[in-house]
């Protein structure tokens, strides 16, 4: 998370490594795409809401992947969705909120 914080939503934050600020060697092979997805127990308490992110935020980053640079990046859950809102844990209203709003942070950002 020490890398640069490309953008930001209400609730995600999308990281990506930046080679020149790196103070040591990458851990994975450079020039190729990666992402991963971070949703802490702290913000998404049930299983089945986290894995409902994750699957949002790989699927909504599959139809961005040409607009990504070829390094890894991080999308991480930054703050938690309304209990009293969404009274299920994967329901379809939260599924469609996560998605637009994923497909809000890929939106913002800049262009390589």
């Amino acid at each position: 998370m020490s890398c640069g914080v490309v953008c930001k939503t209400p609730h995600f934050v999308l990281h990506r490594w930046n080679p020149a600020t790196a103070s040591e060697a990458a851990p994975f092979v450079e020039g190729r795409l990666l992402l991963g997805a971070v949703t802490p127990k702290r913000w998404a308490k049930r299983a089945v809401t986290r894995n409902l992110i994750k699957r949002q935020i790989y699927e909504v980053s599959a139809l961005y992947a040409h607009k990504l640079t070829p390094t890894p990046h991080i999308v991480r859950l930054r703050a938690e969705f309304d209990k009293g809102y969404f009274v299920s844990a994967s329901s379809l209203a939260l599924k469609k909120v996560v998605r637009c709003e994923l497909t809000q942070l890929f939106d913002l950002m800049p262009k390589p």
